[in-house]
């Protein structure tokens, strides 16, 4: 027999003497696990109105920060299944949730449930899926619900993972790490902060008759190749969703649409279509065929594009300082030469508020992997608020990286 708990195991012959002796312990992962009895006893609370829900915590661990698994199923290679059925395994059930089935904001009502500032939650998908918990996160400030707000750790199923891959957590996860493991890595990570965006799209001429979109930026917005790309590749998938459950054939459809768009250049002469703005100041654009504002480290799976290849000394992008890193590309094939590290991009400044006029025609633009078609109009990127996130200090990407968030 095994304690699906503590995982503790005994013959047959000797459970009758083992069980009468031994308490569950609730095993390696007792800090991490809500109690079966813990809800219950909470909910008793609740019903004669008392709110002292302290009194309940010392039962569980004076170290305890129960972690919630928010799995996104559809992500990259379809791995969030068989995560959900290991969470289970290792934690309470009540606390492993399917994003497919409930979503983030429904989810996170049981912090509300938990010790204040106490909790974390590990986000298994990409950084679409990251995005989404954090947008649900923000609603829990609107609600009141702001000393319940958890601290984020990700596992990176998607394709890109930029997010993921800046705060330590890997470009990509493929089950080389045990799930045991990975709730090590959750209980012995760092607390952090991410910068959030409003991203402000305002269409030229409706100023009064329609509402501008809205986006929340975590990664970066960019008009030109990189948008069109994306756009092909949203398209196609749209289409035959199917075909995309590998992050492989992800990465190779993007490298078709780069191949293809250095052949056509659909986005050449856009520094006569836009203008930029830094902090309220104008900036005078060398020949350019796209334009990317980053608020993290990595880009494009996995490049670090501020600081390039490092024969200049630019200062590193950072995340949690209030300013949006700004550079140009001359079109696909400078972009793929920024990635394997043959060039560097244009570096057009850094700034607190970003503001960016498209004057005539169609652009492809997108906010984290998010494109579309754009016409004449006013781009204006402000800050919005913080997230609360862990940073695992493991290896790498990237060997420059090593430093990037300790300074």
């Amino acid at each position: 027999f095994r304690c699906v708990w503590c995982q503790y195991t005994v013959h047959d012959e000797c459970m009758v003497d083992e069980l009468r002796t031994e308490d569950c312990t609730f095993g390696e992962f007792k800090d991490l696990i809500i109690p079966p009895y813990y809800l219950s006893a909470i909910n008793q609370m609740r019903k004669e109105k008392r709110t002292n829900y302290e009194k309940v915590v010392p039962y569980c661990s004076k170290h305890w920060m129960p972690v919630m698994v928010l799995a996104n199923t559809r992500s990259g290679n379809n791995m969030g299944e068989i995560f959900l059925g290991e969470f289970k395994m290792l934690l309470n059930p009540v606390q492993v949730f399917d994003l497919s089935k409930i979503a983030p904001a429904k989810a996170l009502q049981l912090c509300t449930w938990l010790p204040c500032n106490a909790v974390r939650v590990l986000v298994c998908g990409g950084d679409g899926t990251v995005g989404w918990v954090l947008d649900a996160i923000d609603e829990m400030k609107i609600k009141g619900q702001e000393r319940f707000i958890p601290q984020v750790a990700v596992l990176p199923l998607g394709t890109g993972n930029d997010l993921s891959n800046t705060l330590g957590w890997g470009a990509g996860y493929a089950g080389e790490v045990p799930v045991e493991q990975i709730l090590r890595n959750v209980m012995e990570a760092d607390g952090i902060k991410l910068d959030r965006w409003k991203v402000q799209v305002t269409n030229k001429g409706y100023y009064n008759l329609r509402k501008p979109k809205v986006f929340t930026m975590n990664n970066y917005f960019s008009v030109g190749p990189d948008a069109l790309m994306a756009l092909n590749f949203h398209a196609h998938r749209e289409k035959t969703p199917s075909l995309f459950s590998s992050r492989i054939i992800n990465k190779a459809v993007y490298f078709f649409y780069g191949t293809k768009d250095c052949l056509v250049q659909e986005c050449k002469d856009l520094n006569k279509k836009v203008e930029l703005e830094l902090d309220g100041e104008r900036i005078e654009l060398p020949n350019l065929e796209g334009i990317i504002v980053l608020n993290i480290g990595y880009w494009g799976g996995g490049c670090r594009l501020w600081e390039g290849m490092g024969d200049e000394p630019y200062p590193l992008a950072r995340h949690d300082d209030g300013l949006l890193e700004v550079v140009g590309v001359h079109g696909s094939f400078h972009c793929a030469q920024i990635q394997v590290k043959l060039a560097n991009p244009v570096r057009l400044g850094q700034a607190h508020t970003v503001r960016l006029i498209l004057k005539s025609s169609k652009m492809p633009m997108q906010v984290d992997g998010e494109p579309w078609a754009q016409g004449p109009c006013t781009v204006t990127i402000t800050h919005k608020t913080h997230a609360l996130m862990l940073y695992h200090s493991g290896e790498q990407t990237d060997d420059d990286d090593a430093s990037s968030l300790s300074e």
